[in-house]
This record gives C-alpha cells, sequence and structure tokens, in this order.
C-alpha cells in the first residue's frame, strides 16, 4: 500500500460562525498531483491557509510524513516557518515577491529556512558563511534555469510579467526544498502560450520526486494535469476522484463545472 504524504482528516474551519471548511478529508501519495477545485467561495484558499500554518484549524488534523521517513508531524497549531522547514512550501493566489530586490534575490530568500550561518557567522564571514553564501546563489541560480528565468537573474522582481512573476514565486518556494507544492491558482492572469510552459514546469517538478496540490480554475489544465481531483463547494467536499470521474459526476457538474462543459 503506497504511503500517503499528506493526510487531512475532518479539518473544519470556523470564522464565528460560519464554517468556512466543514469536515474536509484529502490524501496526497509520493509523486501525485493532486487538485483542488470549486467555485469562488467554496473555501479552497482557506483551505490552504489551515494547511500552511496561517490559519490554526477550529478541529481536525493535519499529518505531514517525508517521503524517506515513518516519522508523522502533526502540523496543527504549526508556525508557517516551521511547516516549511517540514518540507512543505506553497505561492500565493495574489503574487508576494519583494518587488524591488532582483530576480535572484528573491529565490536567495527562499533558502533561509536551510541555512545555517547564525548571526555571528553573518558578521565575521568565516570560510564556512561565504562557502554557504555561495552554494546559496548557485542554487538559486539552477531554479531560475529550470524556471525559465536565468536572462533575467538581475531584473527587478517589479518588472517582471505577470506569468513571469508566477514563475519567480514558483521558484522561490523551490527554493526551500519542498517534498510537497503547494500552487494557488498558478495559472491565473496567464496567457495560453504562458500557461502551456506553466503545465511542463509542474509535470518537470513531479518528475523530479516532489508531489503537487494545486487550486486552479482552468479546468482544461486541471483535467489534463491532475492524477486525482478533489472538489470543494460551500466548504464541504462534494467529490473526489480521477478527472474522468470527477467529470462524470452529476454533483460536480451542477456546482461547479457546469452541464456543457468539453474538458
Amino acid at each position: 500500500m503506497t504511503k500517503t504524504i499528506l493526510n487531512v482528516t475532518g479539518l473544519t474551519k470556523n470564522f464565528g460562525g460560519i464554517k468556512a471548511i466543514d469536515n474536509v478529508d484529502l490524501d496526497i501519495k509520493p509523486g501525485e498531483i493532486v487538485a483542488l477545485i470549486g467555485p469562488n467561495g467554496a473555501g479552497k484558499t482557506t483551505f490552504f491557509n489551515c494547511l500552511t500554518g496561517i490559519y490554526t484549524p477550529s478541529s481536525g488534523d493535519i499529518v505531514l510524513c517525508h517521503p524517506n521517513s515513518e516519522k508523522e508531524i502533526r502540523l496543527n497549531g504549526m508556525k508557517p516557518n516551521k511547516i516549511t522547514e517540514q518540507g512543505m512550501a506553497r505561492t500565493f493566489q495574489n503574487i508576494r515577491l519583494f518587488p524591488t530586490m532582483s530576480v535572484l534575490e528573491n529565490v536567495m530568500i527562499g533558502r533561509h529556512c536551510r541555512t545555517h550561518s547564525l548571526i555571528l557567522g553573518a558578521i565575521f564571514r568565516g570560510s564556512a558563511t561565504r562557502r554557504e553564501e555561495r552554494e546559496i546563489v548557485d542554487m538559486s541560480y539552477e531554479i531560475l534555469i529550470k524556471v525559465g528565468l536565468q536572462k533575467e537573474v538581475n531584473e527587478e522582481a517589479r518588472n517582471l510579467s505577470y506569468g513571469a512573476q508566477r514563475r519567480l514565486e514558483i521558484a522561490r518556494a523551490l527554493a526551500t526544498e519542498p517534498f510537497l507544492l503547494l500552487l494557488d491558482e498558478p495559472a491565473a492572469g496567464m496567457n495560453p502560450n504562458e500557461t502551456e510552459d506553466l503545465v511542463g514546469l509542474i509535470k518537470t517538478i513531479c518528475g523530479e520526486g516532489q508531489s503537487i496540490l494545486l487550486i486552479e480554475h482552468d479546468m482544461k489544465l486541471v483535467m489534463s494535469l491532475s492524477d486525482r481531483i478533489f472538489v470543494m463547494d460551500y466548504g464541504k467536499k462534494i467529490a473526489q476522484g480521477t478527472p474522468e470521474e470527477v467529470r462524470a459526476n452529476p454533483a460536480v457538474i451542477k456546482a461547479y463545472l457546469g452541464e456543457d462543459v468539453d474538458a
């Protein structure tokens, strides 16, 4: 039986008397691309925020397990930076880059959770600190090659096109060395060519051993890319399965996909 690297059970998040997420289960296995879909307001981003420590769940469990370890880590109540250290990173629906910093510097910041030099090392800049700095630069540049931004390495992030900023945010997340990458609407605002490039990038990332959980409204992308799909509506999970199973599910058709979807 294939192990799970993320196991979410009974996840609930209340805001006052409103249940933004209501008893949702979800699991991810190594090497999977899993999509989380649903109409606007279904609770998808709130779900991501619970997984990554921005919100503390009202109830339920979030358990992470490294693909090469049997140790299970309960993420409930853990701070976002500590969750990143455990091997789960994310991008945001609204791009969150450092606009006046260079493309390379934005990726280098993502390495912070994997560095060892402390304040004294930064002050005295010993050989170990200098070596680590070189390694950070080299690895960050390799990631920029992977996402196709090596030519913009010294450009300020704010000067990139929207699609390139999306790829830069993915690059920064990859710099944390996640085994599970969460992408919140990565294709939003992209033109067809940029979306095609994104699909190729996601396949490359997954092919290198990382698992991906993505929120996305582009149904053509979701249906062509996902191994499994979870569907939410009004905070509840209403369906799950392969793209073919979800496409044919009457509850999904009614809630989200529409009667005449040709995905």
